[in-house]
């Protein structure tokens, strides 16, 4: 009953989520979504610009708007706003949460308004210090789009509020399709105002996109019983905790993105730098996908669980490992298939209109370079908020420094002295990723004291895995190209590269259930349930409902 699965499966993604499979599976939904409208917005302006100096000052732009969206607001939602939000609901405190949310929502807009009047005014001063390898008329056109992206950062600011109101309430599904529709406005801005405006078109689809993302998640925020009450009122019950929670996470964001304007003006020094930094977005963009995906994903349907088990360390010890034993398990044969197939990976996403061959090519070898750290990047967002949820922000900013200026300078030496191109900074990156995780997993440990005997066992075996996985990607597209497929049509070349994806994920998949790998218990679960409800034998709770690690808020207190 085909009506069925879809209704069971669309009436599931609208109800709250109660248990952290439930959770994670409702954000990857959106998230697919999302990053496949992104990956639309960027082959649509590589089609369009080619990978040129005018598309590299556009995705420049971005970074100092925001640098300010996530220096103000950020911080607060992730690490303080969403766990104190949160134990209000809990405590059915509706009335107390509101006005918080209130208060915070209205210092942040006043925050953000005076530093974005500051950027408008000195844009293409601030430009040039951080991409001082740019021309001046680069520099002029930098400043001009900031101006209007600022303005669309503004509104993306009330719409990831909403989005933590929604998600504190256990309701993931609207706050990601609202973030699809954010990718869908940019789309639509360029493909519409591009023969008119140029590049500019993708600026004032920044500001279409964010205006969509605030409008459809009103409704979602309403329906759960936030009143927005304007109000400054410093006093008001948890401003104080999340003040003191999340002025550490809050600088960590500043020390992170402050290195992402620094990558840009390492960017800027190499020759040809709008060229040199779409190819080193653009293998960000598709390295980051999988980490948004999983990583981030899994992560976030944690966080509540592990917040509330935060006194149980047995507890907090289990939902943990099993949330790192996830991510590891489906981020490193990713991390392989971004190895072995870049090229036909990015000529399948990219290679399209003004995207040439030798772009192609040097994405590809970014690409790889920055798949080294898939997995860390990927844990880096579980293990971080396995210290928020200790109410401990000070590590992951202390480690966090250390690691930017460790990635900084390794990223000069290699551009500096040794003549390293782009992938250059793409390696440095991932080194300084590797070695953020860990940091942070070391100190995580000597707080909770993780059986390290059995999840070295776990770890061992996908990576065992994941070699041999390796090779199946290799030998298909090492016998098959061009002497069965003529790889220079595209149709072809996705026929190939799908063959090589099925051997190399088949086999992995084999290789972890011959391991007696657990995760591979838990898809092989999933499937074949997902195949049950197909034809009316399951119910999505059964699918889903596996977990009973329940997600808040667990209980009303009196």
């Amino acid at each position: 009953m085909p009506t069925d699965f879809f209704k069971k499966g669309f009436n599931l993604l609208l109800a709250r989520q109660t248990n952290i499979i439930s959770a994670a599976f409702v954000i990857m939904i959106t998230v697919i979504l999302s990053q496949a409208l992104g990956l639309v917005r960027q082959r649509l302006l590589a089609s369009i610009f080619g990978a040129s100096d005018i598309l590299g000052v556009y995705l420049a732009s971005s970074r100092l708007p925001d640098f300010l969206f996530q220096l103000v607001i950020a911080g607060a939602l992730s690490s303080a706003f969403i766990p104190i939000f949160s134990g209000y609901l809990a405590k059915n405190k509706r009335e107390e949460a509101n006005r918080l949310g209130s208060t915070l929502l209205v210092f942040s807009l006043l925050i953000f308004s005076i530093l974005a009047v500051i950027l408008f005014i000195f844009a293409e001063y601030f430009s040039n210090l951080m991409a001082p390898g740019f021309s001046h008329d680069q520099v002029i056109l930098m400043g001009n789009l900031t101006r209007i992206i600022i303005f669309g950062e503004i509104l993306f600011m009330i719409g990831s509020f909403l989005s933590a109101v929604l998600q504190s309430n256990n309701h993931f599904f609207v706050a990601g399709i609202a973030a699809a529709l954010y990718n869908l406005g940019i789309i639509i801005g360029i493909f519409v105002l591009s023969p008119i405006l140029g590049i500019y078109s993708a600026a004032y689809g920044v500001v279409l996109g964010a205006l969509i993302f605030v409008c459809a998640q009103i409704p979602g925020v309403l329906k759960v019983g936030f009143s927005f009450k304007p109000s400054l009122n410093f006093r008001e019950s948890g401003m104080k905790e999340v003040i003191q929670l999340m002025w550490p996470r809050t600088i960590g964001i500043a020390i992170f993105q402050l290195g992402a304007l620094l990558t840009v003006t390492l960017v800027s020094l190499l020759p040809d730098p709008g060229r040199s930094y779409v190819i080193f977005d653009y293998a960000q963009i598709l390295s980051f996908a999988p980490i948004v995906l999983f990583g981030q994903s899994i992560a976030q349907a944690a966080f509540p669980v592990l917040s509330k088990e935060k006194d149980q360390l047995s507890e907090f010890k289990t939902v943990f490992t099993n949330s790192f034993n996830q991510i590891l398990y489906l981020m490193l044969p990713i991390s392989a298939l971004f190895l072995v197939l870049r090229i036909p990976i990015v000529r399948l996403i990219f290679g399209a209109g003004a995207f040439d061959w030798q772009a192609t090519v040097l994405t590809g070898r970014t690409l790889a370079f920055f798949s080294i750290s898939l997995f860390a990047q990927a844990l880096v967002y579980l293990v971080s908020r396995g210290f928020y949820a200790m109410h401990d922000a000070k590590t992951p900013l202390y480690v966090g420094v250390f690691s930017t200026a460790l990635m900084l300078s390794l990223g000069f030496l290699l551009i500096s002295f040794y003549h390293f191109g782009v992938e250059g900074i793409a390696f440095a990156f991932s080194i300084g990723n590797i070695i953020n995780f860990l940091l942070l997993f070391i100190f995580l440990d000597k707080k909770v004291n993780f059986d390290k005997i059995s999840m070295s066992i776990s770890i061992t075996k996908i990576f065992v895995a994941t070699f041999f996985t390796g090779f199946a990607l290799y030998i298909p597209i090492k016998l098959l190209d061009q002497l069965v497929f003529d790889t220079t049509r595209t149709v072809n070349l996705l026929i190939l590269t799908g063959i090589a994806s099925f051997a190399g994920l088949s086999l992995y998949l084999f290789l972890t259930w011959i391991l007696n790998v657990e995760e591979a218990k838990t898809f092989l679960y999933v499937f074949r349930k997902i195949g049950n409800l197909s034809r009316g034998k399951a119910g999505w709770k059964e699918i889903l409902g596996k977990s009973e690690e329940v997600i808040g808020p667990p209980r009303t207190n009196p």
